[in-house]
């Protein structure tokens, strides 16, 4: 079934476009870890926040990528720019008016 996380990441004062730009670096190994999107975006009314949304094919793909050397490293090399507050959500996906057939699991 569909997987999605939502969130937001704190950023340290001023570093914001630093983070944008590192979650933005072009991955083809996230698509296939089976990340099937993955934005970023940013408010004005919260300049040390950045949001992301990741849709994956599972949860377990979810899981298993946080094991990839390359998301490790990825995830090392942010570190210093979070300030450690941390919101979101997830879910899996169970349909969207989108879809022809109504449902994605």
């Amino acid at each position: 079934m569909t997987f999605a996380n939502a969130g937001t990441l704190g950023v340290v004062p001023g570093r914001r476009d630093d983070l944008v730009a590192h979650l933005t670096r072009h991955s083809p190994v996230l698509r296939a870890l089976g990340c099937l999107l993955y934005e970023v975006g940013i408010d004005e009314g919260a300049p040390d926040t950045v949001f992301v949304v990741e849709l994956w094919e599972s949860a377990q793909a979810h899981r298993d990528s946080l094991q990839h050397p390359d998301v490790v490293d990825a995830i090392a090399r942010a570190r210093p720019l979070l300030d450690g507050q941390f919101g979101g959500f997830r879910f899996e996906v169970v349909g969207s008016p989108l879809d022809p057939e109504g449902g994605r699991g």
